[in-house]
């Protein structure tokens, strides 16, 4: 009887298996995921919020599975299809900064969660923050980004427990 269930269990882990090799090839803590496994493969970006809606509606909203893709790593969620064909169409123009995390900490040279309930749009870059922190790191946008990009290319690939 188990003979017969192999077909059916690989047909359920080849999908999951087909994100492995990406998953492994990206460093450690790279992009800031929820942990777990989604339909579309690898954990959560953005802790599943639609980081379209950020830059078309000025608000953060919680996407679906209904539309999701996954992309670098990470699977992004989108509260609509037109949502999901523009992140298809331009992900690194929607995808936030430092992988998703905090980007005071960045500027600190540390990976905070970043919180799409505390967020930015800067340049046509969405940036997130750790709750309690947006104020201070608005207080100079310009000097914390600055510090933020020297700091990213040194711990981008290190993991968070390493900072």
């Amino acid at each position: 009887m188990w003979k017969a269930l192999i077909p059916t269990l690989l047909g359920a882990v080849a999908p999951l298996a087909a994100h492995a090799a990406p998953l492994a090839a990206r460093a450690a803590d790279e992009l800031n995921l929820s942990k777990g496994a989604t339909l579309a493969g690898p954990g959560l970006a953005a802790h599943g919020y639609d980081v379209v809606s950020f830059f078309t509606d000025a608000k953060a909203e919680i996407g679906s599975d209904k539309y999701a893709v996954a992309h670098a790593g990470g699977t992004y969620r989108f509260v609509k299809q037109a949502h999901l064909d523009a992140f298809k169409a331009d992900p690194g123009g929607y995808a936030p900064a430092y992988g998703g995390f905090c980007a005071y900490g960045v500027a600190l040279g540390k990976k905070f969660d970043g919180d799409p309930r505390y967020w930015k749009i800067v340049d046509g870059k969405l940036y997130l923050n750790l709750n309690g922190v947006q104020a201070e790191w608005s207080k100079d946008i310009s000097g914390n980004l600055a510090k933020a990009e020297t700091n990213w290319r040194r711990i981008v690939a290190n993991p968070v427990a390493a900072l």
